[in-house]
């Protein structure tokens, strides 16, 4: 079993504590992978596992809407106001229904960032509520 502490093979650690600067950065980490861990080349667009898997007919928005369910677990392990933790539910479900078209549910994952948008909710609640997990991005 892997230590905890030390670097995996490509020198990133996901801390696995429940402090609010965990959670960010466990949701952080979660939200690249589905959204931007590649560059389509030529036009230099990020996309992720969400519009990767995605491709996939029935399974592949299954396994994104079950991945980005993550978020909403945290969520309510921060203790996250039940109106946000619904707000966030309503974009999955709608990134998940418009996926599940084919074709134009295809093209609408590169648009419609669910993750995205429920990571922007959490980093919300946590500069509001534990300021000592905001971290100057550049």
């Amino acid at each position: 079993m892997p230590n905890p502490q030390r670097p995996g093979s490509n020198g990133f650690v996901l801390p696995t504590g429940s402090d609010p600067h965990s959670v960010r950065q466990r949701v952080e980490a979660m939200e690249m992978l589905l959204e931007r861990s590649f560059r389509i080349p030529g036009i230099n667009y990020p996309v992720g596992l969400d519009a990767i898997v995605g491709l996939i007919p029935v399974l592949g928005d299954i396994v994104t809407a079950l991945m980005g369910t993550y978020a909403l677990w945290e969520a309510r392990n921060l203790d996250m106001p039940r109106w946000k933790r619904w707000r966030m539910a309503g974009n999955l479900l709608f990134d998940t229904a418009i996926g599940a078209i084919p074709l134009v549910g295809d093209a609408a994952d590169l648009l419609f960032r669910s993750n995205t948008r429920n990571l922007r909710i959490i980093k919300r609640h946590l500069d509001r509520h534990h300021p000592s997990t905001r971290v100057i991005e550049g």
